[in-house]
């Protein structure tokens, strides 16, 4: 199996309030191309900290993480954000569309940002929203969404730049039961058929039962680590 990340005393602190914080503390870990893993842990255990490092979206106080053998951690801000553009792929929880932009034009952005020529952009960003069911929804603004069809549009969005990684910070928090299920279904069938490397903190059972691989954090630490 191939290695595509990798973190090496892996170090963050925040400094606000009574105490320093350690949030991530000495994380020494690999992941596998391809690897559909959750990070778990009690609120407060250091698992969004730690899919924000890993996505270059906050730096590290100390260590060093490597995706495909280069230090992001070492980038500077304009070599990181096009190295984010390129290769990872973001689903937050609270979904973070753009609420002035219909769900076409929402999944569109990223591909605008890496200046895709219009006609490919526009057929990529109707594929993708058929891919995830909404392909009459595409005229559609965030507001006239469901919470699970926005969801959908963020997945969307997030592989319009055709990522190798994708990292989903509590991705079904806020869905019911059955948007839940056909997201999942969604990301298990793009993992399985691009190889995708999928990375999704989460407290939810539906989500782990469906990753290969548990890696349980506490207090910043990596106390367990199962393979399925």
């Amino acid at each position: 199996m191939k290695t595509v990340i990798e973190t090496k005393n892996l170090v963050k602190v925040y400094n606000g309030g009574v105490a320093p914080v350690k949030a991530v503390n000495n994380v020494n870990i690999k992941f596998n191309e391809g690897e559909f893993t959750a990070i778990v842990g009690p609120s407060g255990s250091g698992k969004t900290t730690f899919l924000n490092l890993i996505g270059g979206l906050d730096k590290p106080t100390d260590g060093e993480i490597f995706i495909e053998n280069v230090d992001i951690s070492k980038l500077k801000e304009r070599k990181l954000f096009d190295f984010r553009l390129k290769n990872i792929g973001f689903v937050f929880q609270s979904y973070n569309l753009i609420p002035v932009l219909t769900a076409k034009e929402n999944v569109s952005f990223i591909m605008l940002l890496q200046k895709m020529k219009s006609n490919e952009m526009n057929k990529r960003a109707e594929e993708l929203l058929q891919a995830v069911g909404l392909g009459d929804k595409m005229d559609v603004r965030p507001s006239k969404l469901s919470g699970g069809q926005q969801q959908r549009v963020a997945v969307a969005r997030a592989l319009a730049s055709k990522p190798k990684f994708i990292l989903a910070d509590e991705p079904t928090a806020n869905l019911d039961t059955q948007s839940a299920l056909n997201l999942l279904d969604i990301m298990a069938r793009l993992n399985k058929e691009e190889n995708i490397t999928l990375l999704f903190s989460t407290h939810d059972q539906r989500v782990i039962d469906r990753a290969r691989r548990v890696v349980t954090l506490i207090d910043g630490a990596v106390s367990e680590d199962v393979n399925k």
